[in-house]
């Protein structure tokens, strides 16, 4: 067995069995892998005959597989819901998912200086400078399974159990006869119940019930997606059951809290670890925070409302901020107690001040360089990775020493469009409507790219929805050529219909109308 740590955010990890070796995650582009192969290279010349996703983060590297000289046929082995995950990441909810990669993983912050990445908790770095212009291609897997299986891989027995962790996908490979198990379950930092760039909510339930299967093997070496691997029976049960520990405790006493009432921003106040968890990395708040999983713990169990009757109809942001202003005596006297409260070390205070600057009526410069100020001091002092990186990167763009405008928007790739059934791009519209623009338009249009209709959106009531396109009223035709370079920009509606390259027919009106109330360029021009 060899596990490559260090060369990205996950492992890449290769297991020699009877027939060649199994490849296990394989990085978040091409070089990376590509860089994991070579050095595997350095210390076994066999083949590599099989590929294994623990989960849907880091699969984008396979490709390097099939140049190193796998066969083109080789099976890709993962959970069933690997590909769905992989595309619903880059669909609807990418620009929020896009965004939030850049702030928690130090994307946009400089190599060195007092801003600079430090590391990024799971690793020195979301993406190794070094594998530059990162090569990022899914290869779906050949062979799937659900939540319990017993398979043969290369000639090796494998258990494989779901075991949810930061993914629903995520399973643990129990390999017998070689006393090893590789997951996606121990992590070389405090487990993330809460991930600041914004993530669906991770049961710490489920989770345990992971880990203690985990630990029911009675491993002699435990394989991680991320981190270095451990090895000793003994050693493995001792800190991973510190480990699985931690997060029960988490939960329990958010729970007790919550019992007794205590408000979500309280909890955080309320519930803190024992100083005995920071004695082990794998227990540290060195990726997030517990003042943030017990939050989500909460959220995750009863949603938004805690009982705070200020938050059962709050104000909007930018009413509420102009009225707290209005009572502190007005913007200067708030900059001046926002100064005051930094220099008396009152950062949290601090920084809530400064949000009513910035989320004001007349917000200015000045008010943004005020939060960017408290959220550097956040930033500078915190150990957890998460933290520093979303506080600096915050920083910056209020300074304006970033743009980061683009993060807030839908961007396609084309080759992503090109390379994806018909229906995924164009059913992506349910989220970019604006139903103000859209009114009182009812129309069912079509797409035929050359083989006719195959998928639709049928515009109505404020939405677009999506349908397989049969009984459409109007029918958009053009190449996917055309449909890649309207959803990237590249082209726009009108232009195109106007060369006839694409063409419009039946309820044209509405269906051109409906199409422009649609938050892309493209269209809309």
């Amino acid at each position: 067995m060899h596990t490559l740590v260090g060369n990205g955010l996950s492992n890449q990890t290769f297991i020699e069995a009877p027939e060649g070796v199994i490849a296990i995650d394989t990085g978040e582009s091409v070089e990376e892998m590509r860089d994991a192969i070579a050095q595997l290279r350095t210390v076994c010349d066999r083949p590599i005959v099989a590929v294994m996703y623990t989960h849907f983060h880091y699969v984008g590297g396979t490709q390097a597989v099939f140049a190193d000289g796998a066969a083109a046929d080789i099976p890709i082995w993962a959970h069933e819901k690997v590909a769905y995950n992989r595309a619903r990441t880059a669909s609807e909810i990418s620009p929020a998912y896009s965004r939030g990669l850049v702030e928690q993983f130090a994307i946009n912050l400089p190599e060195s200086g007092p801003d600079g990445r430090v590391n990024v908790g799971l690793g020195h770095f979301y993406r190794n400078p070094a594998h530059a212009p990162f090569t990022s291609v899914f290869v779906p897997p050949t062979h799937t399974f659900g939540s319990v299986a017993s398979i043969r891989v290369a000639g090796l027995d494998i258990e494989v159990t779901l075991a949810p962790s930061d993914a629903d996908d995520s399973v643990t490979y129990w390999f017998p006869a070689l006393g090893v198990a590789v997951h996606n379950l121990v992590w070389p930092v405090l487990f993330n119940i809460f991930a600041i760039r914004g993530e669906e909510y991770r049961d710490p339930r489920v989770l345990l019930t992971g880990i203690d299967h985990l630990l029911s093997l009675g491993a002699e070496h435990l394989v991680a997606a991320h981190g270095p691997p451990m090895s000793g029976v003994s050693e493995i049960r001792r800190r991973v059951t510190r480990y699985r520990d931690s997060i029960q405790f988490l939960w329990d006493q958010s729970v007790r809290h919550i019992n007794r009432g205590v408000l979500s921003a309280d909890l955080g106040h309320a519930i803190s670890l024992p100083q005995s968890y920071d004695d082990d990395f794998i227990t540290a708040e060195r990726y997030g925070v517990s003042e943030h999983h017990v939050r989500q713990i909460r959220n995750g169990l009863f949603g938004f409302f805690d009982g705070d009757e200020s938050q059962l109809f709050p104000l909007p942001s930018i009413e509420r901020s102009d009225r707290l202003i209005a009572g502190f005596g007005g913007r200067a006297k708030v900059r001046s107690l926002v100064a005051d409260a930094i220099d008396a070390d009152d950062v949290r205070w601090a920084t809530e001040m400064a949000t009513w600057l910035v989320r004001s009526t007349d917000a200015e410069q000045d008010d943004r360089n005020l939060l960017a100020r408290a959220l550097r001091i956040i930033g500078q002092r915190s150990s957890a990775a998460n933290i520093r990186s979303w506080c600096l990167t915050r920083a910056l763009s209020l300074e304006g020493a970033i743009d980061t405008s683009r993060l807030f928007q839908h961007r396609f790739g084309r080759q992503q469009i090109l390379a994806s059934p018909i229906e995924r791009s164009v059913h992506v519209l349910r989220v970019l409507v604006d139903p103000e623009l859209l009114g009182d338009i009812d129309v069912h249009v079509g797409w035929d790219i050359g083989d006719g209709v195959s998928t639709g959106v049928h515009f109505r009531n404020g939405i677009a929805c999506p349908t397989d396109g049969d009984g459409c009223t109007a029918v958009l035709r053009c190449t996917l050529e055309n449909w890649a370079d309207l959803m990237t920009g590249r082209a726009t509606l009108s232009a195109l219909v106007r060369e006839a390259t694409a063409s419009i027919t039946g309820d044209d009106v509405a269906a051109l109308a409906a199409l422009r109330a649609c938050d892309l360029e493209g269209l809309r021009s």
